[in-house]
């Protein structure tokens, strides 16, 4: 007999596919990932998994499932999201569901460089191998900064604060405290990747990595589709509002110069542009 995921031998499944080369970054929001990811990518030549960009297709998946968090979130308004208890928030987060999907997307990538795959849902229990991870986690004077200077409802606070605490307990569990980099208000972006880069060393020594140009504009072109398609895919939910050809979107140059660190703004329907033409900076 056989199965959408392999025959069944003796009324077991196959074990999953194995991982291709990764390494991952995990932290609560604010924490720095995304910088911190693009410029290992963009600077090495890597590919680049980011999971916020999977979070419309995650609630899909989820909510096809019969996950009744997830169908949860999907029926209530966002008010009433937002002023759910904090038990609730936390699970329609679908923080420790998404985890195992991202697991299941990195499984899936096939052969290439080496990925850098970042988020909040990379915890230690999606991880295989911690020594090719690492947590950014904020100190708690720079994520009540970090949180206030962004404004954010109550209740995006709130769950911003549980998800750090989650991970923070998760890290201990694992005994992983060797593998956090801790942010202060006096880091630098700069302060964070050199930490970050000596804690993965091996890692990314290892690569592999684009070897031309167009092997990187060919990964930021990628990067920049699946932003593009996470901005399309909020904005198709029956309770937002938007123009899918006029929000603005903002993508990463594609001009695959390693130093490069330039983002562009554009109309979502703008992208990626008629000509076919990687979207440049200069």
């Amino acid at each position: 007999m056989a199965t959408e995921e392999g025959p069944v031998v003796s009324g077991r499944r196959p074990p999953p596919a194995p991982f291709p080369p990764v390494v991952w970054i995990g932290g609560p929001p604010g924490a720095g990932k995304s910088t911190l990811a693009r410029a290992l990518a963009h600077r090495l030549g890597l590919r680049l998994y980011q999971s916020d960009t999977l979070t419309w297709d995650h609630r899909d998946r989820a909510r096809a499932a019969g996950h009744p968090a997830a169908i949860r979130w999907e029926a209530l308004d966002p008010g009433e999201r937002w002023s759910a208890p904090p038990a609730e928030l936390l699970a329609m987060s679908l923080h420790a569901e998404r985890g195992a999907m991202i697991a299941d997307d990195v499984r899936a990538l096939g052969r290439g460089p080496l990925t850098v795959v970042e988020g909040t849902p990379v915890t230690p229990d999606t991880v295989p191998d911690p020594a090719r991870a690492v947590w950014l986690m904020p100190s708690p004077e720079l994520q009540r900064s970090r949180l206030a200077e962004r404004g954010l409802p109550a209740g995006v606070h709130t769950l911003y604060t549980l998800l750090l605490a989650d991970i923070a307990a998760r890290v201990e569990a694992h005994g992983l405290a060797g593998r956090v980099v801790t942010v202060t208000p006096d880091a630098t972006p700069s302060d964070t990747r050199t930490a970050a880069e000596a804690l993965l060393a091996g890692a990314l020594a290892d690569g592999p990595v684009a070897a031309t140009a167009a092997e990187r504009q060919a990964l930021r072109r990628a990067e920049n589709e699946a932003v593009a398609a996470q901005y399309r895919a909020h904005l198709a939910r029956p309770w937002t509002t938007g123009d899918p050809r006029t929000a603005p979107v903002t993508l990463t140059c594609e001009c695959a110069e390693p130093k490069c660190t330039a983002r562009l703004t554009l109309p979502l329907g703008a992208f990626p542009p008629a000509s076919g033409a990687p979207l440049r900076c200069h």
